[in-house]
């Protein structure tokens, strides 16, 4: 029997759509061209020695999980809400900017966070003060937007959203201006960059906005790490019926009468090599989780629409280089770490910093962020007793790692640790004095390693990346043109955990009539 929807692709979207109509009562089908399902969410183990740790492969700490949020309502319409639950990183300090001279923690509390920028800029406060003033502002308006597809509906909602008509196409870097911050305070509000993988004056203002009001209400922690995420929401598919297939790649979407009907698949094993054995599945409709640009080359452009061929013209997210180490003999707790986040920067222009470090790979005034993901829970779940994970993230060049690690697989390896080397240092002059002889194992990804394991094209972090343009009305829908045709990613609603969650329950709204966000 044909299922009723055929989901191509176990990215959390996907997970999200499936569990959703699982739960209903719909047959449900996922193919999974990987060894692991949930996309950037997946968790990969690696045993050294007697030792094994568990590293997830992106995510850090989520939004938007409170009970009456997108998360919590999405967990509790599928009875989950018990078993899966996060725990909240410090309210008092969720998120720490760093940078030559200057230290902000990011509170819970936009007064307090107003205090803490009147005291590092006495000058400028009117200044911060109405900046802030302006995103609480956009928020709201955001907020009251009318759900997609919104058409004549927005029309008398016009005079209460004369922010969002005002920044519609900016930058952060316009608005940053526009209220005349001063440097530092920009770079302090902006070090979150690499939530986005863009620097000021080429983020959408709307997405720095949704993303960190999102943080202001609340930053959280799975309690049992996000492989239980992930598992949960497989488990509770195949629970009600459903089923997800791992290892098979789409090779081809097939069409009949003009209707996406189902895909061609080939098995692969764990390291992404065919076997040999090639299938076809069917089903009633077909929902694409993988990139939708790639979607239309194995259909082919010429079954969408010109509005579709338009926006599948999107740029793509930069990609990023991640260190996953393990340290022993040492407390990170006694060094500041715990229920935060670490952003630094050595270079006070973000701008500068990430023209820097992608277009001349120069990480010699690095800026990243650094995580301890055995802190921000209870659960040990990811390492054995004594010993913490702590991981590194900047953003890296993806055709740089291509054709280093084709043609010159040595400078590949050493461009890696390069990076790593970089980021070690300043986190051992700032933060942890000698962190390296602590370091029992490292583990380094670059935007090559995100394409093989993450089938992310050019190895990007966010689908497409969160320009104005990206990011504007304008933008991919869920709508593909092409009859029996979804999209369901990041691309075609919105990224980061809260993000696609949305993404895959509005889809289920939208399909089935059914909406509780």
């Amino acid at each position: 029997m044909r299922p009723d929807y055929l989901i191509v692709g176990s990215g959390l979207s996907a997970l999200a759509f499936g569990a959703l109509m699982a739960h209903a009562g719909k047959r449900v089908q996922i193919l999974e061209a990987h060894s692991a399902p949930g996309g950037y969410g997946q968790t990969f183990g690696y045993r050294h020695g007697e030792d094994e740790y568990r590293f997830n492969a992106q995510f850090h700490y989520v939004w938007n999980c409170g009970s009456q949020e997108t998360v919590g309502l999405f967990l509790r319409k599928l009875g989950l809400e018990v078993d899966v639950t996060f725990e909240r990183l410090d309210p008092q300090g969720f998120d720490r900017m760093r940078m030559p001279g200057y230290a902000l923690d990011i509170p819970n509390d936009w007064d307090l966070l107003a205090t803490r920028l009147a005291e590092l800029f006495p000058k400028d406060v009117d200044k911060c003060c109405a900046f802030l003033d302006e995103v609480r502002g956009v928020e709201k308006e955001i907020d009251e937007l009318p759900p997609p597809p919104r058409g004549l509906r927005i029309i008398p909602r016009l005079y209460k959203m004369r922010r969002l008509i005002r920044h519609r196409n900016a930058t952060l870097q316009r608005v940053f201006d526009q209220f005349e911050l001063p440097l530092e305070a920009q770079t302090l509000l902006a070090l979150q960059w690499p939530d986005f993988m863009l620097p000021p004056n080429k983020l959408s203002f709307f997405a720095w906005v949704s993303l960190f009001a999102g943080y202001m209400g609340g930053a959280y922690y799975p309690t049992r790490h996000f492989e239980h995420v992930i598992d949960s929401l497989v488990e509770h598919i195949r629970e009600n019926g459903g089923e997800v297939r791992l290892g098979h790649r789409a090779t081809a979407f097939e069409r009949n009468d003009g209707r996406v009907t189902g895909v061609t698949v080939e098995e692969v094993d764990d390291d992404g090599i065919a076997t040999g054995a090639v299938h076809r599945f069917e089903g009633k409709e077909v929902i694409a989780n993988i990139d939708p640009r790639r979607v239309a080359e194995m259909l082919g452009p010429e079954h969408f629409s010109g509005k579709v061929l338009k926006q599948l013209g999107y740029e793509y997210s930069a990609s990023n280089f991640m260190a996953y180490c393990v340290v022993e003999g040492i407390d990170l707790r006694d060094h500041g770490f715990g229920r935060s986040n670490l952003f630094h920067t050595d270079e006070p222009d973000l701008n500068l910093a990430f023209e820097a470090m992608v277009e001349r790979g120069d990480y010699s005034k690095p800026s990243f962020a650094v995580t301890v993901p055995t802190l921000l829970t209870e659960d040990r779940a990811d390492c054995p007793p004594g010993k913490q994970i702590i991981e590194f993230l900047t953003v890296a060049d993806y055709e740089r790692f291509k054709n280093l690690r084709f043609s010159k697989p040595k400078k590949y390896g050493e461009a890696k640790r390069a990076i790593f080397d970089s980021m070690l240092d300043v986190v051992e002059r700032e933060y942890v004095p000698k962190l390296h002889e602590h370091i029992v194992f490292k583990m380094l990804g670059s935007p090559t390693t995100n394409e093989r394991y993450v089938n992310s094209p050019r190895g990007n972090s966010y689908g497409s990346a969160m320009t104005p343009t990206n990011m504007g009305a304008s933008r991919l829908t869920w709508r593909s043109s092409v009859p029996g045709l979804y999209f369901c990613n990041a691309t075609s609603g919105y990224a980061g955990f809260a993000g696609t969650i949305w993404t895959g329950s509005k889809l289920y709204e939208q399909l089935s009539g059914d909406a509780f966000l």
